[in-house]
């Protein structure tokens, strides 16, 4: 029996504060690649379509199952080389990274490439199931049973990676192959969509739909209805009997479309053809000229004494790489921003709410004058247990937001209705309630210790491009990710 891939690929913005798509996708006949830029304030968007450009020249070779395997493991450690040396040359472009997911249809193989919190999802015989697992300290947390599943849907932290493209040397992809049965509906998603969408939203919304593209036009839809603040990209492939010819045409959309409509933040499927022209986007992004094929040059004969410099060489590499590694690990942790209360007011700080020993991951940046009583008693908690953000501007536009929502909460409060309810609440009287208000808006003369950081910092940061942070940006209600279409 042949078969093929009919498929369809959408992106949109999102309804958050990001001003650009680093969300980049691709589908082709032999393709599928989904890749969430991150960085912030860095280029995101430039790191998701080199990943695109550099494995949108697969989509027209054949391979072997194992073939296929190893060429798009290959690849992608050529594509993270790609990423370093774009920073490298560019300082500008520092912290950028991607999560990639890549499938490589070799036959009825399908040879599936993973890394970071993007999601990919089979559906068979009616069932779906998730085939990706997040690289996520979420995950992590869960895998060691310290949170439930269900918690980790609305734990503060969810969306720290612990492991991306970075351009570093350790960043692996899982790599896996599987067999394509006729029927199969995949799914490859950004977690603009698995963030806020609960699984069993998903599983309607793509068993529903009749086509890739119906069921990739309703997951942009659902994930919208559920005011996603991410950018959300989906790319949806379905396994047919040849028995007529489907598109050869690669589309692309997100941050690697070549043609984007100005001002439109809807990004439908653009065809191009050949697929070798979505390979010129790193070449475009970078500013790398067109080279030849390096010659691979055969195995040398080795001896046992050659076989032991070998080894030291690769142990003292391990070292080395060790020490970077912690380096590089701090480095990312001061990229991250998360918003908490420091001695009942809302702070700013860097880094992440963590500690391993006596040393912490964060530090306060500035205290507003935002005071957290003032507040729903929701916003409250999600306070306490500190809010992470993906830039510093985000994190100062939602001060701004609370600051606002405060002085609503004390003019109900000062009506005698509680903030967020329709109950009255017990006032001694109109005098001694405009006094606890006026009092609760002043700042206290001396600053109490941070819950969330070891030092202050004072003045805005300097140089702000976080590697990968929370893709809310904001405050998320109980109810955020289960929607009803």
């Amino acid at each position: 029996m042949t078969i093929a891939l009919r498929y369809a690929a959408r992106s949109h913005l999102g309804l958050g504060p990001k001003g650009r798509n680093e969300d980049s996708g691709y589908a082709g006949p032999h393709l599928l690649v989904l890749a969430d830029g991150m960085g912030g304030h860095a280029a995101g968007d430039v790191a998701s379509s080199m990943i695109v450009g550099a494995l949108a020249p697969l989509d027209e070779e054949g391979f072997s199952g194992e073939q296929a395997l190893r060429v798009l493991g290959a690849e992608l450690r050529d594509a993270n080389d790609r990423l370093r040396e774009a920073m490298t040359e560019d300082p500008t472009l520092g912290g950028m990274g991607s999560t990639t997911i890549a499938m490589l249809r070799a036959g009825s193989k399908l040879a599936m490439a993973h890394i970071g919190d993007s999601r990919a999802y089979l559906l068979r015989d009616g069932e779906l199931s998730q085939i990706t697992k997040d690289h996520s300290f979420v995950q992590q947390l869960v895998d060691e049973h310290r949170i439930t599943p269900t918690e980790a849907m609305h734990h503060p932290q969810r969306s720290l990676v612990t492991r991306v493209m970075t351009g570093h040397p350790d960043d692996e992809p899982d790599l896996s192959i599987r067999e394509l049965r006729a029927g199969d509906r995949y799914l490859l998603c950004s977690d603009g969509l698995s963030d806020f969408v609960s699984r069993e939203i998903i599983h309607e919304v793509v068993a529903a739909s009749k086509s890739p593209e119906a069921a990739a036009e309703a997951c942009i839809d659902i994930a919208l209805k559920a005011s996603t603040r991410d950018n959300v990209t989906v790319v949806i492939a379905d396994v047919v009997d040849i028995d007529e010819a489907p598109s050869t045409n690669p589309q692309i959309v997100g941050a690697a479309a070549a043609i984007r409509p100005k001002g439109r933040r809807r990004t439908r499927a653009i065809p191009v053809s050949p697929a070798e022209k979505a390979a010129a986007l790193t070449r475009e992004v970078s500013g790398t000229p067109e080279e030849d094929e390096p010659v691979v040059l055969a195995e040398e004969a080795t001896t046992p004494r050659v076989l032991l410099v070998r080894r030291l060489l690769v142990a003292a590499a391990a070292v080395v790489l060790l020490l970077s590694g912690g380096y590089a690990g701090w480095r990312w942790t001061q990229g991250q921003f998360f918003l908490g209360d420091d001695a009942g007011y809302v702070a700013l700080y860097q880094g992440i709410n963590q500690s391993l020993g006596p040393v912490t991951f964060s530090s306060k940046l500035e205290r507003s004058d935002v005071l957290v009583s003032d507040l729903p008693e929701l916003y409250q908690e999600q306070l306490r247990a500190t809010v992470p953000f993906a830039a510093q501007a985000d994190a100062l536009e939602r001060i701004d937001t609370l600051r606002a929502e405060a002085v609503t909460c004390r003019a109900q409060n000062a009506a005698g209705t509680k903030c967020g309810t329709t109950t009255p609440v017990a006032t001694s009287s109109t005098s001694s309630t405009s006094s606890s208000t006026a009092s609760s808006s002043s700042m206290p003369a001396t600053p109490a210790s941070s819950t969330g950081g070891t030092s202050d910092v004072s003045g805005p940061l300097a140089n702000s491009a976080p590697a990968r942070g929370a893709t809310l940006g904001g405050f998320a209600t109980p109810h955020a990710s289960t929607v009803t279409p």
